[in-house]
């Protein structure tokens, strides 16, 4: 029987918002509701909706999510360079405690990037959340030694750039153990690696719906994580991303 669960990555596609075709796809629909259903019984209290490609800088979907879900739930968004301090304000007032820069499928001005997450760190704490393939992270060393908090989506997606992840782990970057069904390495021992660089590093999430993926999250996705962090469980499935998204 699992304990608290904060689920630290899940989509929110609900059709009465804005969606923008990202390389020619739109999302199937995937409202409060269905992600409720398909999570009943895993014992999650708290979780990070995610502004995915295809929602652009449109905040309207995640303060409705938000506000449905309710205590405990908090939000990762994308924002206008233009966005005043005061939307920000607002937007953290509301739950938002993360910024995502989407690498693997948007076109991402690394200056922007960087300017981005400084200002929106030092406004309001927020981190930066980078969905990108671990094979173009030392490249981006740069850019990353100049963020101040950063976490990682999907264990970085493939095993090239492994030891530069782990370099990273050891500097204090989050890394999520979502998305096993779009990774192309070795899970169990990735998390074993990862972990055993910094125990407080992995944050597990469901990555509901799997848009794209080849195979959404199953329940057996934990048991992966739970022989691979051992008695750590408790923390990879709830402490570290309630730490992480300071959500009590």
């Amino acid at each position: 029987m699992l304990g608290a669960v904060f689920d630290a990555h899940l989509h929110i596609i609900d059709p009465k918002f804005p969606l923008i075709e990202n390389h020619g796809f739109l999302p199937d629909p995937y409202t409060v509701s269905n992600y409720l259903y398909d999570v009943d019984g895993l014992g999650i209290t708290g979780g990070a909706v995610v502004t995915g490609s295809f929602q652009g800088t449109d905040q309207s979907f995640l303060l409705a999510a938000l506000e449905t879900l309710g205590r405990g739930w908090v939000g990762v968004t994308q924002i206008d360079p233009e966005c005043s301090d005061e939307d920000i304000v607002a937007l953290n007032d509301a739950g938002v405690r993360g910024m995502r820069f989407n690498l693997k499928r948007g076109e991402t001005d690394l200056q922007m990037l960087t300017v981005q997450a400084r200002r929106v760190h030092d406004l309001v704490g927020w981190h930066a959340e980078l969905y990108v393939d671990a094979s173009l992270l030392l490249s981006l060393e740069p850019v990353l030694a100049k963020l101040p908090a950063v976490s990682i989506d999907h264990l970085g997606l493939s095993t090239q750039g492994l030891p530069y992840l782990l370099d990273l782990v050891d500097r204090g970057v989050r890394v999520k153990a979502t998305g096993f069904g779009r990774v192309d390495l070795d899970i169990a021992d990735t998390l074993q690696q990862i972990h055993r660089v910094n125990p407080a590093a992995l944050m597990f999430g469901t990555d509901l719906p799997g848009t794209r993926a080849p195979r959404p999250f199953s329940a057996n996705d934990i048991d992966i994580i739970s022989h691979a962090v051992g008695g750590d469980l408790p923390a990879v499935l709830d402490g570290n991303a309630r730490a992480w998204y300071r959500v009590p």
